[in-house]
């Protein structure tokens, strides 16, 4: 039975538990709501929460420990012969994973049915070409041990699936009874409700930093699977990019790291001055109705998903400065896309993010230092200068460093605007990289998942994880520790 399925039937149970809770409650109080210990409502929740707590948190272990069981049994049945070099059985579990999930939606499809898909006579290389043709992503070739495994790998979890829809449902009806059993006119339901509620509430807030956890552990598990296979002083000393998956690699990180670094300039000295002029415009000079028009407009830019930018970029900004820097023109640019082409693009992006957190700080600068100011006799010019902005500069470090993190995660305007060139160049109308373009590059197309060219993606991925990081805590720090405490 499909997750979405089960999540459903527990809901109507636990709907038809507060009903019954409800009028259960009532008729042990002879139908007078007076001499109930807590609102009928209470007594109708507390017996719908019995009913869902408990089964979802099964469902949720259950999904969680599934896994692990599954792939412990898969794992005994890949020989030592079927990993490859420089491969391991990490990766080998990894392939047979994709594996059975492109069975499962080609099954979904109707490309295959159900019946070869579980077929162990079935030939790998005919189950490569399904696949492949259902638009699934594998290896190169599917061999037989990764085959057999995904195939037990399915039938594995579809029973456990099963199990659990069964133990699932079988909870949130005993749940549902316990409930009932407990509720009459003297049971304290309020206060049971509202602990069950004020439990909830710090599960929910703990979901952040369990995601948090999760995707740090996961980039981690995976940088080390491939600094196993690929030496560390050659990724971070090499000054070259040239992946193969062929064989003989060279995986250097800083050409890209360059490259980020170089575009995210760019963009920095388009984005800054102008972002910090029309704050300054918007806050100190605009009136209201223009005020009242014009930062929304300008906020609109923050609104626009970044592939359009990307798209602009490619067919605006590249022709445009093609035509004044290329052959025609200085001939210092040979082609449309070039780190100035992405740089403009991104720095028109991230002007709301500088104007309008520029913007907030300023104004929070209290109108008291203004008037001081003007009654010592300084112009407005003087007192922007003097005055505000010193006194607003620290919110303004913090909104520039947190507009640079976003700079330096943007993929989609530097795919298309940028280039896939990894060079270390001074020259701004070169070609170039960065970090998050080969991220996709090397995890998209007919990629052999179980090489040091795939996994250098999360090499890479945790790299610019840790730079991001390091900016967002160097702007709080910046922020929280010279910002100006006004009465």
């Amino acid at each position: 039975m499909p997750v979405i399925w089960l999540i459903v039937i527990v809901l109507a149970l636990a709907a038809a538990g507060f009903i019954l809770g409800r009028t259960r409650a009532m008729q042990s109080a002879g139908g007078d709501s007076r001499h109930l210990h807590s609102l009928p409502t209470y007594y109708g929740s507390n017996v719908a929460l019995k009913a869902v707590v408990p089964a979802m948190l099964l469902m949720v272990v259950w999904l969680v420990a599934q896994p692990f069981y599954v792939n412990g049994v898969v794992s005994g049945m890949i020989p030592d012969s079927a990993i490859a070099d420089g491969s391991s059985r990490g990766l080998v579990l990894a392939e047979v994973r994709r594996a059975a999930d492109g069975l499962d939606n080609a099954v979904a499809q109707g490309a295959i049915s159900e019946e070869f898909a579980r077929n162990a006579r079935a030939d790998f290389t005919d189950v490569t070409t399904r696949l492949k043709e259902a638009g699934q992503i594998v290896t190169t070739q599917i061999t037989q041990p990764v085959l057999r495994a995904a195939q037990e790998y399915r039938v594995i979890n579809a029973t456990g699936n099963m199990i659990m829809s069964g133990v699932v449902i079988l909870v949130a009806l005993l749940g549902v009874f316990w409930g009932l059993r407990e509720t009459n006119k003297d049971f304290r339901a309020r206060n049971v409700v509202e602990k069950s509620v004020m439990a909830l509430l710090i599960a929910a807030a703990s979901i952040a930093v369990l995601t948090t956890v999760g995707i740090v552990l996961s980039l981690i598990f995976n940088t080390i699977e491939f600094f196993r296979l690929y030496p560390a002083s050659e990724f971070f000393g090499s000054l070259t990019w040239a992946p193969s998956f062929g064989g003989g690699s060279e995986l250097g990180v800083l050409p890209l790291l360059w490259g980020t670094f170089y575009i995210s300039l760019v963009a920095l000295i388009v984005a800054v001055p102008i972002g910090l002029f029309a704050a300054v415009y918007l806050s100190e000079y605009a009136s209201k109705p223009v005020r009242s028009f014009a930062k929304p407009m300008l906020e609109v830019l923050a609104g626009i998903p970044t592939i359009v930018y990307g798209l602009f970029a490619l067919l605006t900004i590249g022709p445009m400065l093609l035509s004044v820097f290329g052959p025609d023109g200085t001939g210092w640019m040979g082609g449309q896309r070039a780190v100035i082409t992405a740089g403009l693009a991104m720095g028109i992006m991230l002007i709301p993010f500088v104007s309008s957190l520029s913007d907030d700080i300023i104004n929070a600068v209290p109108q008291a230092m203004r008037d001081g100011s003007y009654g010592l006799g300084a112009t407005k010019s003087e007192t922007i200068k003097q005055v505000i902005l010193p006194a607003a500069l620290p919110g303004i470090v913090g909104a520039v460093l947190l507009a640079t993190s976003r700079a330096i995660g943007e993929t989609m305007i530097v795919v298309l605007g940028a280039g896939a060139a990894a060079r270390l160049s001074l020259n701004p109308f070169e070609a170039m990289t960065t970090v998050t373009a080969k991220i996709v590059s090397q995890l998209t197309g007919d990629s052999d998942f179980a090489s040091p060219e795939a996994l250098v993606a999360f090499a890479l991925g945790m790299t610019l994880f840790i730079m991001t990081l390091g900016l967002n805590v160097f702007a709080l720090y910046i922020v929280r520790k010279y910002r100006e405490q006004y009465d």
